[in-house]
């Protein structure tokens, strides 16, 4: 008869977490400018700057981006969005929160990330519904904001910084 043993379950906190690369910032200092200037592009009004993150975080959930997904939910938490909002990004076809607005750009950012085996991702129909809800500029603006989160995807998932510290200490040493 074996005794029966406890055990306590192991976590790993942040403090062991280790980026595979180091911050790209001693490499290429320009980054700094070009996230900046990104991020004034992506969130310059013409569209909720909720949109941009509910879509930016679609766009983490999309490619599997820890890092992403913790960011933009932080994002959206600090913006005051509720916990059913945030969470129900992941399922937003079928869920009640969101705007004809914020579901047209959920389906844009989903469209332009998901291959289509018909061969076009944006489809006529598509931009003809995003440009019923979006004039010129904000449209540019969500382009922009869907092209902000693609520039850091591959930075995501090959140099895996920290999720959830802050920008400039989500790298190792």
């Amino acid at each position: 008869m074996s005794t029966p043993t406890t055990s306590t379950p192991t976590t790993t906190g942040q403090d062991d977490l280790r980026s595979r690369l180091p911050d790209p910032l001693r490499f290429f200092p320009e980054m700094l400018e070009i996230a900046g200037a990104m991020s004034k592009a992506a969130r310059n009004g013409s569209i909720p700057s909720t949109t941009v993150s509910l879509v930016q975080l679609r766009a983490g959930q999309i490619v599997g981006s820890t890092y992403h997904t913790v960011r933009q939910t932080g994002d959206l938490r600090e913006a005051g969005e509720s916990q059913e909002r945030i969470t129900a990004v992941a399922s937003w076809r079928d869920a009640p929160y969101f705007t004809d607005a914020e579901r047209v750009a959920l389906e844009l950012v989903e469209a332009v990330l998901t291959p289509d085996p018909s061969g076009e991702r944006v489809p006529d129909e598509l931009y003809a519904r995003a440009s019923a809800h979006y004039d010129d500029k904000a449209l540019w603006t969500l382009t922009l904001a869907i092209g902000q989160i693609c520039f850091f995807i591959p930075v995501a998932l090959i140099a895996r910084p920290i999720p959830g510290r802050a920008p400039g200490r989500n790298y190792s040493s």
